[in-house]
C-alpha cells in the first residue's frame, strides 16, 4: 500500500476494525497518526493506545471502545475532510460543528492537533483532517 495518505488509512483500519468489533487495531506511526490518536482517546472514542515494534515496524496499537451487550461501536463514523489532492482548511470563526456538536472535528493546527472545540476556544483555524462520531 502507498504510505502517501496515513490519516485515511489510520480511518480506514479504525473503521474496518469497529465493524467486526476487534478489540484493538494496529495503524503504522507517524506523529499525525500519534497526535490524532491522542485526539481520539480524550474525546473518549478510544480505550487507549500504545506503540509496538521497532524502526519501521514501528505502530501504535489502538484499543477500541464498545457500548452495552450488543458492543455498539463508539466510533460510529469516520470521515476523512481534507485529503492530499484537496487539503481543507478553515479559520476559527468557520471551524464546522459537527452533528451540532455531538462529533468532532480533528483539525490540525499551528499548536498541534486539536477538536475544532479546542480550536475555536483557542481562536485559531487549521486544516480539517477528518470528523468523528
Amino acid at each position: 500500500m502507498a504510505a502517501n495518505d496515513t490519516i485515511s488509512d489510520m480511518l480506514t483500519r479504525i473503521r474496518n476494525a469497529c465493524m467486526v468489533q476487534h478489540e484493538n487495531t494496529k495503524v503504522p506511526v507517524t506523529r499525525m497518526t500519534r497526535n490524532i490518536a491522542d485526539v481520539l482517546k480524550d474525546e473518549g472514542f478510544i480505550e487507549n493506545y500504545t506503540e509496538a515494534g521497532e524502526g519501521i515496524d514501528k505502530h501504535l496499537v489502538i484499543s477500541l471502545k464498545y457500548k452495552g451487550r450488543n458492543r455498539k461501536p463508539i466510533i460510529q463514523k469516520l470521515q476523512r475532510v481534507s485529503k492530499p489532492g484537496l487539503r481543507v482548511y478553515s479559520n476559527h470563526k468557520e471551524l464546522p460543528r459537527v452533528l451540532g456538536g455531538i462529533g468532532i472535528a480533528i483539525i490540525s493546527t499551528s499548536k498541534g492537533v486539536m477538536t475544532d472545540r479546542q480550536a475555536r476556544q483557542q481562536g485559531i483555524g487549521g486544516e480539517i483532517l477528518c470528523y468523528v462520531w
